[in-house]
Formats: C-alpha cells, structure tokens, sequence
C-alpha cells in the first residue's frame, strides 16, 4: 500500500509539470518559460535523476499532504527503483496566468508504472490543479494537488 502512494505522488508530480507541454498562454514568453521547464523535467526524468527533478521545483514546493521540495526528492527515488517503466498521458488542460509571474493549470491525468512488461502494473486516472511561478528567469513547479477522478 505504501509503494502504491509513493508511486502516485510521483506519478502526479511528473504529470503536472509534463502537462505544460499541453499549456498554450497568452504571452509567448511565459508560454517559452514554462516550455523550457517542462523539456528539462522531462530529461531529469528520462535520465531518472531524482536531484535533477528536485532542481525544478520552487523552493517552497508543496504538494499533496504536505509533500515538500526534499519530500518529493525522496518520492522520485522511490519510485525510480519500484518500477521500471512510470508514464502518463494528460488530458485536456486549462490554464489560468495571474500576472506574469504565476499561472495555475488544471488537468487529468492517467498514471501508469510498471516493471517493464507490456502492460502497467499500475494504473489511476486524477484531477490536478498545479501551480508555477517564475523565479530568476524559470519557471517552477510552485504547488501540485491531485484527487483520484474515478
């Protein structure tokens, strides 16, 4: 039961910000920012370097149940040595900027882990609501909160 948790907190924490991939914002800059964070999340993930992920997250990252920055380190680890195989595909997203300096995204996603084989061991469908900042030229992941959808 533990190893499923932690296998879904990762999972939520990579989908959010690999969603913003799927973000299309007003302003180009924010839209280039955000773009830019989630191609390097994607290569810390790819290269399953938990200490890159925790790179990208603000400093203050919360998520859900009070998962920190170090927290979600941890998680990302975790993970990387459960299962072999951890995917996602996200569904439609809507963002909503608040200045130039924070955004909100909402989504769903569809989580997926396994040891390799041709299908997942696992597999959940979520609602998320993430949150991003702007901190010295690149965007963060500020805040993350999932809900099962099913």
């Amino acid at each position: 039961m533990q190893q499923s948790c932690g296998f879904q907190r990762f999972a939520m924490l990579a989908c959010a910000v690999l969603a913003m991939c799927l973000v299309a914002c007003a302003r180009p800059d924010a839209e280039a920012g955000v773009r830019t964070g989630v191609a390097q999340l994607q290569e810390a993930i790819d290269a399953r370097d938990a200490g890159d992920i925790e790179a990208l997250l603000a400093e203050d990252f919360i998520g859900n149940d009070g998962l920190d920055r170090q927290g979600a380190r941890r998680l990302a680890a975790g993970v990387f040595l459960r299962y072999r195989d951890v995917g996602a595909r996200v569904g439609p997203v809507s963002v909503d900027l608040r200045g130039d300096r924070d955004a909100i995204a909402r989504f769903t996603v569809l989580a997926t882990g396994g040891s390799g084989s041709a299908l997942p061991e696992r597999g959940q469908l979520y609602q998320v609501e993430t949150g991003w900042r702007l901190v010295d030229g690149d965007w963060r992941l500020l805040s993350a909160e999932w809900t099962p959808a099913l």
